[in-house]
């Protein structure tokens, strides 16, 4: 016979452990990826504009790349080869930075549309193809979808918009960008 002491004396039964609370994967890579893409795509992007504006990098600055816009029917070369090279650098630099990513992917995405245009669908690969223009347009919509990531200075402004991804507002932007590069090209006749 057990005492009423010894019984008392005994360890409790300990409760089962409980499951261990799944942890958010980690974004490091997702993030640094973006990161990457988002400086290669944007500093080529803005290289390419300031060909156009200021002559750099073996580029006709306005004045030779307004003769070619001229050469493939939009009006007022000058005026073109400015809001080209605008757009390109301007939205090239946004992306690299990670500022107003969604207005600067769609600067991107609208200019290369225009250049799709010009170049035709005559070709796909170089040195007549229009895969380096696809390629381009197609990086700058991804961005502009899914957003620049954490490494990004839309994470410090003050528009909460901005701070976290949204595929709708991307989406609205992107359709802005096309909708520009539309009645761009309508002028283009």
């Amino acid at each position: 016979m057990t005492s009423a002491s010894a019984t008392a004396t005994k360890a409790p039964a300990t409760a089962p452990a409980a499951p261990a609370t799944p942890t958010a994967p980690s974004t490091s890579g997702l993030d640094a990826g973006l990161l990457l893409l988002r400086l290669v795509l944007g500093l080529t992007v803005a290289a390419h504009g300031t060909q156009k504006l200021f002559g750099w990098f073996g580029g006709g600055g306005i004045s030779g790349t307004g003769r070619f816009f001229s050469s493939v029917g939009y009006p007022a070369g000058d005026a073109m080869a400015a809001l080209a090279g605008l757009s390109e650098t301007l939205g090239g630099l946004g992306l690299a930075a990670g500022l107003l990513t969604p207005l600067a992917g769609a600067a991107v995405t609208g200019t290369m549309i225009n250049a799709l245009a010009v170049h035709g669908t005559g070709a796909f690969f170089a040195p007549k193809g229009m895969e380096y223009e696809l390629l381009l347009a197609a990086a700058a919509a991804a961005l502009t979808l899914t957003g620049p990531g954490r490494h990004a200075l839309d994470r410090v402004l003050p528009l909460p918009a901005l701070r976290t991804a949204r595929p709708s507002l991307g989406a609205a932007a992107l359709a802005l960008g096309v909708v520009l590069a539309g009645l761009t090209l309508l002028v283009r006749g």
